[in-house]
């Protein structure tokens, strides 16, 4: 099965995002890159995904989410998270950012009206 299967669940859960200057998106995208398949990887790590937003490219958005606090305790603890976090702090510009955390109470699929059809 896989590890990031619908049916693992997520207690904790964070949303963020980060425009960053034109000038060091590459950047960033370089300082995140191996830190995130790293991550995706991590055992209670449900999802980890940076994805750009569709309207601006220089806005990236952060969606993880976690089976507990122990499980975030490693991350935030491991060498690819402080060499990600080291490298964008100090390469580059972030114009705006902003992040919440979630802690869930209670969780269960659910798809739009009309469903989800997949192949």
């Amino acid at each position: 099965m896989d590890k990031r299967s619908k049916d693992i669940p997520t207690r904790i859960v964070f949303s963020a995002y980060y425009k960053v200057h034109p000038d060091d998106r590459q950047a960033f995208v370089d300082a995140v890159v191996p830190h995130l398949e790293y991550t995706q990887q991590m055992e209670g790590c449900v999802y980890y995904e940076f994805a750009a937003d569709l309207l601006d490219p220089n806005t990236i958005h952060l969606s993880e989410g976690w089976v507990d606090e122990d499980a975030i305790k490693v991350h935030h603890e491991s060498e690819p998270f402080k060499n990600a976090l080291g490298a964008v702090m100090s390469n580059v510009r972030i114009l705006e950012h902003q992040g919440q955390r979630y802690e869930i109470a209670m969780q269960r699929s659910d798809n739009p009206p009309g469903g989800v059809v997949t192949t």
